[in-house]
């Protein structure tokens, strides 16, 4: 029986971000330059696998595995292995900063997982390393390549450009996807205050496709990511906009906290806690539903209004 279950918008809920950790190995300009070593609390495989569950008689076909950096956990492969074994979940991605992915591909596609996002804002080793705080470039595109060894796919690559830190390296970051069966894709920097203290940074798509002409449009491509192409690219370039061009009128995600809360929308701050409710599925399933209800019509970046701590919420 196909399960789907509607917000109050009439959108269908299918895909749940996992975040399994706050903590990350590396320390990026544009999450904060918080302690990214501290760890918080975290929950176990099992936790995650029953959660994953009840998500799924809720209607989730879609699972994505985020962080912090899901790589700094050494069970990775294990929780991914057991939300493999729900039915109802036809896709398992992960989204990791690269650096541990030569180890952990190969064990991540035995144990279940089809696609990884990797996060690369430069192929130029000193900007990267001012932008990560470390100097693991070759690590990131060693891991690249073997997720494309091993057979991981779809493969994307997420960068964000700022002007006048990384803004001019867009034409080496789209070239990769050339070559390779690799989508790049560009995401808007997104404000952290109310202030919008870095919305003079922000390199919008619109400005992308201004500097990149021959870029076209892919045809029946109409999600999150607006996909663009060019002659011979074996790739795809895509625009991520959510300042500039808000797509939640279509937003089909919701996003378990790795200490067990809900997040109905990442533009606010709302959460709820379902931990109390893990050992009774029927209670379980039915507190999911009423999350699911209420997710807001939208979020507010457009007006350079962001949650606290987004940078922990996992992307």
């Amino acid at each position: 029986m196909i399960i789907t279950v509607k917000d109050n918008f009439g959108r269908e809920i299918s895909y749940l971000r996992i975040s399994v950790t706050q903590r990350c190995n590396l320390n990026c300009v544009y999450c904060g330059r918080e302690d990214c070593a501290k760890k918080a609390a975290e929950l176990t495989p099992q936790q995650y696998f029953t959660i994953a569950k009840a998500f799924a008689k809720c209607g989730i076909k879609k699972i994505r595995i985020t962080g912090g950096e899901p790589l700094v956990r050494n069970d990775i492969a294990e929780i991914v292995r057991l939300i493999r074994t729900i039915p109802e979940i036809e896709t398992i991605a992960l989204t990791t900063n690269g650096v541990y992915l030569k180890k952990y591909a190969k064990k991540l596609k035995a144990a279940g997982l089809d696609g990884v996002n990797i996060s690369l804002d430069s192929t130029d080793g000193s900007t990267y390393r001012h932008l990560t705080g470390a100097d693991v470039l070759k690590k990131v595109l060693e891991g690249i390549d073997e997720a494309e060894a091993v057979g991981l796919a779809p493969i994307k690559i997420n960068a964000v450009l700022m002007k006048g830190v990384n803004s001019d390296g867009a034409g080496e970051l789209i070239s990769l996807a050339k070559g390779r069966e690799i989508d790049v894709r560009f995401i808007e920097l997104m404000p952290f205050s109310d202030e919008g203290e870095n919305a003079d940074l922000i390199v919008t798509g619109d400005e992308i496709l201004r500097r990149f002409p021959f870029l076209s449009p892919v045809k029946g491509e109409d999600g999150t990511a607006k996909y663009y192409t060019a002659d011979g690219f074996r790739g795809r370039v895509g625009l991520i906009n959510p300042v500039t061009h808000k797509f939640c009128g279509k937003c089909n995600r919701v996003r378990l906290l790795c200490d067990g809360k809900v997040k109905p929308c990442l533009g606010y701050d709302t959460s709820y806690n379902i931990m109390p409710y893990i050992d009774d599925n029927e209670k379980l399933v039915n507190k999911i539903k009423s999350i699911i209800l209420k997710k807001p019509a939208g979020h507010s970046f457009e007006n350079m209004q962001a949650p606290h701590g987004l940078n922990r919420t996992g992307g």
